[in-house]
């Protein structure tokens, strides 16, 4: 599939950060699906990053950190600051609801896709912290165990690699499944070795490891985020 000219102009959009709420949701998940669309919001993203660094440093006419200070003591501070923080609390609200739907519209269109193809066995998990915070979106093909992991929003600690990891009581200990990228698209028949059944109903968790993954074949902690698999097709 090729990226259509309207699909390049949003993916422009997207790379400059000028689309609204909702349609920024609906190309963030429509990335998740569509390859070609995510290279394509990447390429812009590489074309955009040097103008950034080609915009000379701009020097203010003056110091106004006196004035500026002056007008917080000021009576009207207070006020400021709480209109201030109850917007903050909007934007975060907003910003939360936007990937909720992001991740929710990937599995929808996951699942609709998957059943007009009669594809195989297919199923998705969310790994999410809590229900406003999805962080990867995870499908596998039950038939040949192919795993695919794509980030929604977990951008990894500065040093530190997230893990994927498998939980099953059937396994005993929590079996890793590597390093997955918060950036990028993870690919891999990770699964290969597993039984489906435990494939199917096995928890599946990140934790944040040391740069490269766990040094003892162990978690280094509590998982940050957790998600089981649900049928996306027959």
């Amino acid at each position: 599939m090729t990226v259509t000219p309207d699909d390049d102009f949003a993916a422009a959009e997207f790379a400059r950060g000028t689309l609204d709420a909702r349609e920024r949701a609906t190309i963030a998940a429509r990335r998740l699906r569509e390859p070609e669309l995510d290279a394509a919001i990447r390429d812009w993203e590489e074309r955009l990053a040097p103008l950034a660094e080609a915009a000379p440093p701009i020097e203010p006419p003056r110091d106004y950190l006196p004035d500026i200070e002056a007008r917080l003591r000021g009576p009207a501070a207070a006020e400021a600051v709480v209109a201030l923080r109850a917007r903050l609390g909007r934007w975060r609200a907003a910003a939360i609801a936007a990937t909720g739907v992001a991740a929710m519209l990937a599995i929808g269109v996951v699942f609709r896709e998957a059943t007009r193809a009669g594809a195989p066995r297919q199923f998705v998990a969310v790994l999410q912290r809590s229900a406003d915070s999805p962080a990867f979106a995870v499908t596998v093909d039950l038939d040949t165990r192919e795993l695919t992991v794509r980030p929604v929003s977990a951008p990894a600690p500065a040093g530190k690699s997230y893990e994927l990891w498998i939980i099953d009581a059937k396994l005993g200990a929590p079996r890793s499944l590597g390093v997955i990228d918060s950036s990028d698209i993870t690919h891999g028949d990770r699964l290969a070795p597993f039984d489906p059944a435990v494939v199917k109903d096995a928890t599946y968790a990140v934790t944040v490891e040391p740069k490269g993954g766990s040094p003892n074949g162990k978690p280094s902690g509590a998982p940050v985020y957790l998600g089981k698999l649900i049928p996306v097709g027959p």
